[in-house]
Parts: structure tokens; sequence; C-alpha cells
């Protein structure tokens, strides 16, 4: 019995995916790696708004229109767990619906719906090949009150992993030979919030580095400003793995846009909360997220927002344009802004933001920085071990998060999974382009000779 994994949506839906790969692995099933040559499709699918929702329908129609007699077609996630009866309805094809509370059963749930293995053959639990980077999610669901937003409805309220349980879990990624550990959830900085812990992600951080202390890059992500305490900023300014970086989805700088967002307001405070950061860390790298053209969003209050985007002037920023998500408060108040207006505001901001990030880049120019390489392509002609001709290396510096940021581009000599010094040379708007600084040499701690095989990412359970 075959199965093949397609994912749409977020990280967080990537972590799911994993998990569902890797209990089917452990029961016996085998990958395929096309569709077609599966006979399991799972797609798993993201509802957060009305452009992921289509391209998941799009996704799905597709593969029902696709599928060979014989051949089971699997909805999951969060498009699943929000419209299951609606997608049985409008697409007969699909065989199953398993929603994001309930992918830690998919064994079992391909069992009932006739889907089990004739003889199971399970393997050996992990390790499995992991690439340099990997995400490590260490809560699920949301308590946040945001008008805008179905994530609660979705994925229920807060709750925190264990905390041995991420200990071991990272320790197991570790083994395999990931270089950088990424911290995600809905929200990473309410970690243990919900066991009465004051101060729980800090803690976590701790206890993670102790675990693991070859570990080189701890990344942190989806980092609440109203949750980021003291503690937690003087953890990442002390403890050298934690990479001098945060993610702070602040969706707007105007107050009164902020209220009807049912988004904490005191735009004072993030001010002072940005400054104790780069006070701490003068080196660190800020990324955020804003939404342009939410309901009743006048001229002064966008302004207002470009305004802060000039004086904050993050390293790297997402603009979204309202989306009218159905069952959401913001859906049904009134002086919804139209189309023509959101989307100019979405150019015009991406546009200061995209000035900001090349002078910010251009800051980087004859520094050196730490590049953790991705892949490297040989150059032509040069492909015996003794050549020492130069390859076009691809890779990250603590500044830029996987597959959300920008990427280094170096010429030099060294392997994927490698930790290499790179002469800065070149600055574009979101990229940068060096070369390996061979007078500092390369770091490479856990001794392994990265090109490793795949992303992995571990499940919530």
């Amino acid at each position: 019995m075959r199965f093949h994994i397609s994912t749409l949506g977020c990280p967080k839906n990537v972590v799911d995916s994993e998990g569902m790969q890797r209990l089917l692995l452990e029961a016996g099933y085998e990958q395929a790696p096309k569709p077609e040559a599966a006979d399991v499709i799972i797609l798993n699918t993201c509802g957060f708004i009305d452009v992921a929702k289509e391209e998941s329908i799009d996704a799905l129609v597709q593969a029902a229109l696709l599928k060979r007699p014989g051949q089971a077609l699997i909805a999951a996630g969060c498009l699943a767990q929000r419209y299951e009866a609606d997608l049985q309805r409008e697409i007969p094809e699909i065989d199953g619906v398993i929603g994001t509370r309930h992918w830690p059963e998919i064994v079992d749930f391909l069992r009932v719906n006739g889907y089990g293995l004739a003889v199971e053959k399970p393997l050996a639990p992990g390790p499995y090949p992991l690439t340099p980077s990997a995400y490590l999610k260490i809560s699920d669901g949301c308590n946040a009150p945001c008008a805008f937003c179905v994530i609660p409805q979705i994925k229920g309220p807060y709750w925190s992993k264990p905390r041995e349980q991420v200990l071991r879990e990272a320790c197991q990624l570790v083994a395999g030979g990931v270089k950088e550990i990424v911290l995600i959830a809905q929200d990473t900085t309410a970690y243990g919030s919900d066991r009465g812990e004051k101060d729980g992600l800090a803690e976590l951080i701790v206890r993670l580095l102790h675990s693991v202390p070859e570990l080189p890059w701890l990344r942190l992500m989806y980092a609440y400003p109203q949750h980021i305490t003291p503690g937690l900023i003087e953890t990442m300014a002390r403890h050298r793995p934690v990479c001098h970086y945060l993610d702070l989805p602040l969706q707007h700088a105007h107050p009164d846009t902020l209220k009807r967002m049912a988004r904490p307001h005191n735009v004072g405070r993030i001010r002072r909360l940005i400054s104790d950061l780069r006070e701490a860390m003068p080196d660190i790298a800020l990324r955020t997220s804003f939404i342009v053209g939410y309901p009743g969003e006048i001229e002064e209050e966008f302004q207002t927002l470009l305004d802060f985007i000039e004086e904050m002037r993050f390293d790297r920023v997402g603009i979204f344009t309202y989306s009218q998500e159905e069952g959401t408060p913001a859906a049904t108040m009134p002086e919804q802004v139209p189309r023509q207006v959101k989307e100019e505001r979405h150019h015009r901001a991406m546009a200061l933001q995209q000035r900001i990030s090349l002078e910010n880049n251009r800051k980087r120019a004859g520094k050196t920085l730490e590049v953790l390489v991705e892949g490297a392509q040989e150059p032509a002609g040069k492909r015996s071990a003794s050549d020492h001709g130069s390859s076009l290396l691809v890779g990250r510096s603590f500044r830029d998060a996987p597959e959300v940021d920008g990427l280094v581009f170096v010429t030099g000599r060294a392997r994927a999974g490698e930790i290499v010094p790179v002469l800065i040379t070149k600055a574009m708007e979101y990229d940068l382009w060096g070369e390996v600084d061979d007078t500092q040499g390369a770091s490479n701690p856990l001794g392994t000779p990265g090109l490793l095989a795949h992303r992995a990412f571990l499940d919530i359970h």
C-alpha cells in the first residue's frame, strides 16, 4: 500500500504532513514519489484566507479528475476541518476527510476506511534523513480573539506540547544532522501559558540548549509582542545558538485599526519592545506582517502604517490584503474597503519596504556573515574530489528564516549542511551575494557531511 502527501499552506501544515508521513512509514506503508503511483493520495489543505481556500479546492478538484479506479483521495487539514460536509457533497470523489485535530489517527483512519495494509510490516521508528534545517512545533491552537481570523475555530484552544516531548524530538533532529531548529506555533511566546507558566518559552529554550549543546542555530517564529517578556529577551541575548531574529506579527500600526482587529493597540508599547530588543541585541533581524485594507481603514490610518514602517525599518515585512473570512466578526463589519483600494495600498506598502530592505541589505556589504549552506552546484567541468574550483552555494544567514526570507548566494567551496563565513560583496532587495572567507574556516559542529535527503518536520503528538 503506497501513499503520497501533498501539502498546501503554512509551515505548521507541513509539520502535520510530515507527522502523517512518519506514522504511515512506521506502520509499514510505502511512500510514492508521485500521486499517480499511490494507492492513497492525501491532500493537506489550507482554509485560512480566500486565496488559500481556492488553491486547496482547485487541488482537490484536479486530484479528483485524475483519480483512477481503486485509488483513494483523502482531504486533510484546515479546509477539511472547516468544510467537511461541503467538500464531500461538492466533490464526491473524496473518500475520506480528516481534520487538523485528528491527523495523528491517520493509520487507523485508513484502516477503518478500507485502506489498511493486508499484512502489516512496521518499520523501526526514525530517525529519517533530514536537511540542515527543521521545524519543530511546540504547541497548537490559539486563544487570541483577532476579529479577522478563523484559526481558533479550526484549531481549537491553545495547548502546549509537553516539555519533555519537545526536548526528545529536538534530540532526534540533531542526531539526524539538523543544524538549525525553528520553533513554531500559532504563538510560540505563549508556550506554557495554558499550564500557568509565566516564562515558559525562555525556560524551554534553556532546557533545549542544555539537551542539545551541539546545536548551532535555534530560531523563533510567530512571537506575539504582548507575550515577549524581559526574561525571553535576556535569554535570547545570552545564549549564542539562539538566532538574533524574531518574527513579530503586528498586523497594523494605527490604534483605531488595531482596536477593530481586536489586537493589542498600545503602539507606544510596541515601540518600546522593539527598542528593548535592539538594545539587547544590536544585530537583531526583525520580521513582521501587516494587513492593509482592513474594514474601516481610512487613508489617514494607512498613512500611519506607512510612517511606522519607515520609522521602524524592519528587515523583513509581509504585506497582506485583508480577506473577508466568513464566520469572523470582521466579515460583517461596515465600511469594507474596495478591492482596488486594497490592492493599491498593498503596492504602496510593498514598494516602501522594498526600498528599506535594499538599504538595510547594503549595510551588509563588506561584512562577514555566517551562512548555513543548503545546496551547492558544481561548476561545469569540476567534478573530481581533488578539484579546487568554486561552486555556487545557496544558503541563509541568521537573518533569514527558511522558506520565507531571502537567500545568500555564495561562490566558494563548501558542502550542504556546513556553516561557513561569507564576505558579502553585493546586496539586492531581498538577497545577498558573497564569497566564502577562507581565512576564517568553516564551522561544522556536528561533524556530519551534510547534503541530507529531505526536510523533516515533527508532529504535535
